[in-house]
């Protein structure tokens, strides 16, 4: 059976470096100056999870400023279906999820967004699996632990993570040396000692 959708997209995305930032709930100006922080780091994708206006304002700011740098800038925490749209219209180049819903995955593939759900069991890889998706988001990465990853490597060695929730640059590559493609990260980026590290997996 032929998938029905496909997030292929994330290869090249996150082709450069394994690190991506996550900016939640900072206002305008400071998502604007972290988003910096993180380019100048090397880090190519930001996500701002949208949540409200004042999200959608930072998103749109914060794409304008990375298209000067040619960088991506990602919609996240999309549980309805409203959000695709207003995503779209701020200019965000992909969207997270916190968990896998069926429809907002076809409703983004539609509007030719590429779509990166949330998972943490086997049974929703199995399912995004299925559906074509060959990147999920694994949350709360921390709580499911390297040790998961390495077990979910056996029956879904196709299947590209990104690990999210309380990673930092003092156990991001922990999970990175079981398999886990790209590590999320977000208060590391306003500490100076987490930057030296996060520099080290760049």
């Amino acid at each position: 059976m032929s998938p029905l959708v496909d997030n292929a997209w994330f290869d090249t995305a996150f082709a450069k470096t394994p690190v991506m930032a996550i900016l939640r709930g900072l206002g305008v100006e400071r998502s604007l100056e972290l988003a910096a922080t993180a380019w100048d780091l090397g880090i190519d994708s930001v996500e701002l999870p949208l949540q409200n206006d004042e999200d959608a304002e930072a998103i749109r700011q914060v794409v304008t400023l990375g298209a000067s740098r040619g960088k991506s800038v990602g919609a996240g925490t999309i549980i309805y279906p409203e959000e695709i749209d207003i995503a779209k219209e701020v200019g965000a180049s992909y969207l997270v999820s916190p968990g896998l819903d069926r429809d907002l995955v076809l409703q983004a593939y539609d509007t030719g967004m590429p779509f990166l759900p949330g998972i943490a069991t086997p049974s929703e890889l199995q399912t995004a699996q299925a559906l074509g998706l060959t990147w999920v988001k694994a949350f709360p990465a921390r709580w499911l632990s390297p040790e998961w990853f390495s077990l979910m490597r056996g029956p879904f060695p196709d299947v590209k993570f990104v690990a999210t929730g309380g990673l930092n640059g003092r156990n991001a590559q922990s999970f990175l040396d079981v398999g886990v493609s790209v590590v999320a990260v977000g208060s590391a980026l306003e500490d100076s000692a987490q930057l030296q590290l996060l520099g080290t997996l760049i």
